[in-house]
């Protein structure tokens, strides 16, 4: 698997991913904020299965030397 998740995306999913989690932990929003796995786990990974089904990629270009 190659990095297709950049850092600003990475914290951001991460982030989302801890608070969906912790509101369904404490029944707030109910068992659909399990679904905050799902962010949670590409972000850690830096990979989302679904961005080369659309043609993207968060990561910075590297220079060719």
């Amino acid at each position: 698997m190659k990095s297709n998740v950049g850092s600003v995306d990475r914290i951001i999913r991460i982030l989302v991913g801890v608070v969906l989690i912790a509101l369904a932990v404490t029944n707030v929003i109910g068992w659909w904020g399990w679904l905050g796995l799902i962010p949670l786990i590409t972000g850690l990974v830096g990979f989302c299965p679904l961005y080369p089904m659309l043609g993207l990629s968060t990561c910075p270009l590297k220079k060719r030397q």
